[in-house]
C-alpha cells in the first residue's frame, strides 16, 4: 500500500512539473514506471494515454497566454504525426528498449538540472527543411518508445535560438498531444494492454497537470521540484542501463 501511495504521490509531481513546462511527462512517468518493475508493453500506451490529458491541458493554458506560434510548430508536426504512427507500429525487443529509454531519461535531467531557466534574447528566423528532419526523427523516437517528444523538441528550439522559454513550451505542449496521439494510434493497430489503476493514474496526472500548467503559464520558482524529479529521472535511468531490472 505504501508504494502505491508514494507511486501516486510521484506520479502528481511528474505531471505537475512537466505541464508547467509545456510537457506531456511521458519520460517521466515512464521512469517511474520502470522503478515500480512495469513491463514494456504496458509502459509505452499507458505514457502516451497520460500525455494525451497532461499535454492538452498545458497547452491550453499556455495558448491562453498568448504564447503559441503556428507556424513554427507546423513543420515539426505535418513531419512527426506520421513518422510516429511508424514508430507507432514497432515493437523493441526489452534489453534494447530499457536501454534506449536510459538514454533518454538523462535528456530531461540535463533538461531539468542545467537549462531551468534559458533566457532567449536574439531570436532566429526557423529554417523549415531542419524543423521537417528534426520533426520526423523525434515523431519516430516517439511512437517507438512511448514519448510525446517535447522534452527533445523544447532544448532543440531554445538553442536554436527560434523561441522563447513560453513559446517553447506551447509549441511543446501540442507537439507532444498529436504524436501521442498518433503513436498511440500506430500502437492499437497492434493491440495494447492498459495497466488495471489506469483510471487512478489519469485522474491523479490530470490534476498534477492542470496545477502545474496554470503555475507555469505564470511566475513560479519550481527549483526544489525540479531537482527532486531530476533525482528520481536518474535513479530510474541508472536502474535501466546498469542493472538487468
Amino acid at each position: 500500500m505504501d508504494s502505491v501511495i508514494l507511486f501516486y504521490g510521484l506520479l502528481f509531481l511528474v505531471a505537475f512539473l512537466y505541464a508547467s513546462v509545456g510537457h506531456g511527462g511521458a519520460s517521466g512517468y515512464l521512469a517511474l514506471m520502470a522503478l515500480f518493475n512495469v513491463v514494456p508493453d504496458v509502459m509505452k500506451p499507458t505514457a502516451l494515454l497520460l500525455n494525451l490529458f497532461v499535454s492538452l491541458t498545458s497547452f491550453i493554458q499556455f495558448y491562453r497566454g498568448k504564447h503559441f506560434n503556428w507556424k513554427i510548430f507546423l513543420p515539426f508536426a505535418i513531419a512527426s504525426v506520421p513518422m510516429a504512427f511508424v514508430g507507432g507500429l514497432i515493437t523493441v525487443d526489452t534489453f534494447v528498449y530499457k536501454k534506449i529509454l536510459g538514454l533518454l531519461l538523462l535528456v530531461p535531467v540535463t533538461r531539468f538540472l542545467f537549462f531551468g531557466n534559458i533566457r532567449v534574447t536574439d531570436m532566429k528566423k526557423p529554417d523549415t527543411v531542419l524543423s521537417l528532419l528534426v520533426g520526423a526523427a523525434i515523431g519516430f523516437l516517439s511512437g517507438m518508445i512511448g514519448i510525446g517528444g517535447g522534452i527533445i523538441l523544447s532544448p532543440v528550439l531554445l538553442l536554436l535560438k527560434w523561441t522563447n522559454m513560453k513559446q517553447a513550451a506551447a509549441i511543446s505542449a501540442l507537439f507532444i498531444f498529436v504524436n501521442s496521439l498518433s503513436g498511440l494510434a500506430g500502437q492499437l493497430t497492434k493491440g495494447i494492454h492498459f495497466n488495471p489503476d489506469m483510471y487512478a493514474y489519469v485522474s491523479i496526472a490530470f490534476a498534477g497537470g492542470i496545477c502545474g500548467a496554470y503555475f507555469g503559464s505564470m511566475r513560479f520558482n519550481q527549483s526544489v521540484l525540479r531537482y527532486l524529479l531530476a533525482a528520481v529521472l536518474m535513479v530510474a535511468a541508472y536502474k535501466l542501463l546498469f542493472t538487468g531490472a
